[in-house]
């Protein structure tokens, strides 16, 4: 359908909040027909935009959709609430961009881990569809989840695409002490479990749904904010996240959303360190390589490299004011020394498990100890970028 002015200023018209006082015209001009405000209306503009497209398939009416987030203390990972199905079926998922599936239980799975959790039920979905392929997917820490495809209406924070969705029928144990149901990958299609399978980015982009091709990411900290008010932002760039402007650095591969780190630094000191690395919503920590993990903590006094629980800092790092920096686009961008002392270890010795790791040469990861303390911007364009600058508050 051709697109006229009119049409765009229809849109405008019903988009926008009017008084509905009673309409006064003059008799002369022909029959009034006076109108009343309806007391049980509540404004939703995701619906009127999803009216709007549906019976002018011909505009493009874009939007955002945000989800809140819960973070579960402390500060270990993030979830929010997705509706899948018609009638809406709403499933708590961990939103990563260190993979790309998008997977939760199926009412047919019956281990233990599926039984903790919230188990979707195809047959209760009008818009469900069977797809029949095989699925299967692992993770880092050795969980792992399996099962078959289908596909059916994902809603995003008012965004609804038709999803393809992975349906466990069976999940390792690691997942039972999960708050949450499943995962939401925002990586690229390239490291879907299936060949071929569209990622929910990639269904939003095609569709025309969203403003701009970007998923913005604010992660709430217990020590900065309380640990609340986090929110994935589909769409949009929320300005009152961040201070200064967005350093947008280019993807150097995609699959993960890879960038090129070229320094690390203690208080501004270069440590002579650089690598690829991968900012990952879905990990908690940063882990680096060897060499670099040596390098930051031998900036620290009283820090340990245990053979058991990894690097150890003292917890009274919390107090410090000091930065360990990461230079990527030709920007710095820190991590307080304070969200080192990531937890106490509970043995009265004083120490705290760091929030930075090693073992992770030629390829570091900037987990949720990154992302807390700096606003990302993932934009998926023909040449993608992560936008980064230091959170506001």
């Amino acid at each position: 359908m051709k697109v006229t002015a009119a049409l765009v200023s229809l849109a405008v018209a019903i988009l926008a909040v009017v008084d509905a006082s009673p309409l006064k015209i003059s008799p002369k001009h022909g029959h009034a027909v006076p109108l009343s405000r309806n007391p049980n209306y509540k404004h939703n503009t995701h619906a009127q935009i999803a009216k709007l497209n549906k019976r002018y398939p011909g505009l493009k009416i874009l939007s955002t959709g945000k989800v809140p987030l819960v973070n579960v203390s402390p500060d270990l990972e993030y979830y929010g609430t997705v509706s899948v199905g018609t009638p809406a079926q709403n499933v708590k998922l961990d939103f990563d961009t260190g993979s790309s599936d998008i997977w939760f239980p199926s009412s047919t799975c019956t281990t233990s881990a599926c039984k903790k959790h919230v188990r979707f039920n195809s047959a209760a979905s009008s818009t469900f569809q069977k797809d029949g392929r095989k699925w299967s997917i692992s993770y880092g820490d050795g969980s792992s989840a399996s099962g078959t495809l289908g596909s059916d209406i994902v809603n995003v924070g008012g965004i609804s695409v038709r999803q393809t969705i992975g349906l466990a029928t069976s999940e390792s144990s690691q997942f039972g002490s999960s708050p949450e149901d499943g995962l939401f990958g925002l990586g690229f299609n390239t490291i879907e479990s299936v060949s071929g399978v569209k990622t929910f980015l990639d269904n939003a982009i095609a569709g025309g749904l969203l403003s701009s091709p970007v998923v913005s990411v604010f992660l709430p900290s217990e020590r900065r904010n309380g640990g609340v008010g986090g929110n994935y932002l589909f769409g949009g760039i929320d300005s009152t996240k961040y201070t200064g402007s967005l350093t947008y650095v280019p993807v150097t591969q995609k699959g993960y959303w890879q960038v090129h780190i070229s320094d690390a630094s203690v208080n501004g000191v270069s440590l002579g360190q650089a690598s690829e690395g991968i900012i990952d919503t879905g990990t908690t920590l940063v882990i680096v390589g060897d060499a670099a993990a040596n390098a930051i903590h031998k900036k620290i006094a009283g820090s340990v490299n245990d053979p058991n629980n990894g690097w150890l800092v003292p917890c009274s790092l919390k107090t410090n004011t000091g930065n360990v920096g990461f230079k990527m686009g030709g920007k710095t961008f820190n991590v307080p020394l304070a969200d080192l002392a990531y937890e106490d270890m509970g043995d009265g010795s004083g120490n705290c498990f760091s929030g930075i790791q090693g073992g992770q040469d030629g390829l570091w990861i900037l987990g949720d100890v990154f992302i807390k303390n700096n606003y990302c911007v993932f934009s998926q364009t023909s040449s993608p970028s992560i936008g980064i600058a230091p959170l506001a508050y």
